[in-house]
């Protein structure tokens, strides 16, 4: 269980946190979740799929990392093999409170990343910010407004009936296979076949360019199909 605290420059002076991705540090996902306002940066290099929540009638969009938990075919030797890192994996170990209207930062001081001897200094020896806890706010500034919005988007997806389950069956070079199902992609057809007037409600709302961003993002599963390929044969030699 996360042990959250709302960070402060008494109690956590001395806060340091530990950057990068090495073995440890909570980057084995093999999907992280993500939102349509990040979909033109993302989908440059994951497919970007959606699944259904426990309550069965809301979703997510998940950013594809692997093909089994705690499998993130984007670590390689101790980095994180993309330039972008989506933001709700990166922002780690914060997370965004509310006091009444105000906007807190918080902390889960038992994360593997929060250290008080390594990595980067959140408040400076007199209790300014750092600049490296200016670019977190920022960053939990924009991931907040992006959630927000982004129930809209996904109850437009749902009213236009445009969740489309699908099941991919992988076999990959050593043989091993892998079904993966209970997912969800936009189906392109029914979105192409909307009328004049919800294609414009959709894109007044600026819904429709994530969707189509989501769908271009698709072509990413060849090359994570062949990420893992690649971690098979240097898993199998040894290398």
């Amino acid at each position: 269980m996360p042990n959250i605290a709302l960070l402060n420059n008494i109690e956590h002076k001395d806060l340091r946190i530990v950057t990068g991705h090495r073995p440890g540090l909570g980057s084995e996902v093999a999907w992280v979740p993500t939102f349509a306002d990040e979909f033109r940066s993302l989908q440059a290099h994951y497919p970007i799929i959606f699944r259904q929540l426990e309550d069965g009638a809301s979703y997510e969009a998940i950013a594809l990392l692997g093909f089994k938990e705690d499998e993130n075919l984007f670590l390689e030797d101790g980095r994180w093999d993309a330039p972008l890192v989506p933001w709700l994996h990166e922002r780690q170990p914060f997370y965004i409170g509310r006091n009444g209207d105000e906007l807190m930062i918080q902390v889960d001081l038992d994360h593997p990343r929060v250290s008080q001897t390594e990595g980067e200094p959140v408040f400076k020896p007199h209790g300014g910010n750092t600049e490296f806890l200016d670019k977190t706010s920022a960053m939990l500034s924009n991931i907040h407004n992006g959630v927000q919005a982004n129930a809209g988007f996904l109850e437009a997806l749902k009213r236009h009936e445009l969740f489309d389950g699908f099941v991919l069956d992988i076999e990959f070079e050593n043989g091993d296979r892998n079904r993966m199902g209970g997912f969800f992609t936009i189906h392109e057809e029914r979105l192409g076949a909307l009328g004049g007037a919800a294609i414009a409600e959709l894109h007044a709302a600026g819904y429709l360019a994530p969707m189509y961003f989501a769908l271009a993002s698709l072509s990413h599963f060849r090359d994570l199909i062949d990420r893992k390929n690649r971690r098979n044969r240097r898993e199998a030699t040894g290398a």
